[in-house]
């Protein structure tokens, strides 16, 4: 088996931390995209000793920072030449905050994340993508979005600035978003040795301690309810792992997953090309390219 080269975003916990335990234990190189430097090393130190693996490397990004997404691929491609996954898993959905938040770069912050930051980490390593035998990319989104049928992307106002900021709406937007960029994505792999597909992940459960310190009694108290109804991160990584390294996907392009046996569907607005073409015109408006020296 040849050795693959994968990064994941948000490696460093949760779903991103159980895959890329998964995919090491395999025996392919993982490198592991966070913003924290304390928090990746501790993360790296255990997926090494989990996978009984080495070959786990850190690498720092902000994904809601193009200076940062820039300044990752210009490193990551200093050292390898081919890629031949990438996981698209880091998100932020932070159920504490109740004000609009923007990035040091005028962008606000979920949109930035979940939906600008990995169209932009994909365009920067997909000539990388390109060299693999076979290229995977990989988005997420949420099985969240069931309860939300009729949501479309705001396309005049995707970062809520003139109407009523919900942290909640932004990042269903995020994802409704990323949806369609896998769809408009796959249409532009077709006929290329890249493919890219979704994963819908349902509710998984939470350090609460660690990932919302601090939480409110009423809202800790709601997420250990939830908790009783969620998988385990390492339950919902096999998907993340499946469709990584099975050569059973290795010419699916353009799917949507809920796990490794069945493939689901998204409403009909995310399949209109007119409405994905608007979306991704939208989200090209947010890529800046980078100031002169």
């Amino acid at each position: 088996m040849k050795q693959k080269i994968v990064v994941i975003t948000g490696g460093n916990s949760g779903i991103g931390k159980a895959a890329a335990v998964q995919i090491a234990q395999k025996g392919h190189k993982v490198i592991i995209a966070c913003r924290s430097q304390q928090r990746g090393e501790a993360a790296l130190a255990d997926i090494r000793q989990q996978a009984s693996s080495q070959d786990v490397e850190l690498m720092l990004v902000d994904m809601s920072l193009q200076s940062s997404i820039r300044a990752f691929a210009e490193a990551f491609l200093a050292r390898y030449q081919v890629l031949d996954v990438l996981i698209q898993n880091a998100a932020l959905f932070d159920i504490r905050q109740k004000q609009i938040a923007f990035t040091e770069e005028g962008v606000e912050k979920v949109w930035a994340t979940n939906h600008v930051g990995p169209v932009l980490l994909t365009d920067l390593l997909l000539e990388a993508l390109q060299r693999s035998e076979q290229g995977r990319i990989i988005t997420i989104s949420s099985k969240g979005l069931i309860a939300h049928p009729f949501l479309k992307v705001d396309l005049a106002d995707p970062e809520f600035r003139q109407r009523k900021f919900s942290v909640e709406k932004a990042y269903y937007q995020s994802k409704q978003a990323q949806v369609m960029y896998t769809y408009w994505l796959a249409k532009q792999l077709a006929g290329t040795a890249v493919t890219t597909n979704a994963i819908r992940v349902t509710n998984v459960r939470i350090d609460v301690d660690k990932r919302y310190p601090n939480m409110p009694t009423l809202l800790r108290k709601m997420y250990a309810l939830k908790s009783k109804f969620s998988i385990a991160p390492e339950e919902m990584a096999q998907t993340y792992t499946y469709l990584a390294l099975s050569p059973e996907v290795a010419k699916t392009n353009g799917r949507y997953f809920d796990d490794p046996e069945h493939r689901v569907d998204s409403p009909a607005y995310t399949h209109e090309w007119a409405n994905i073409e608007k979306v991704m015109q939208v989200t090209r408006g947010f890529i800046k390219e980078p100031a002169s020296a």
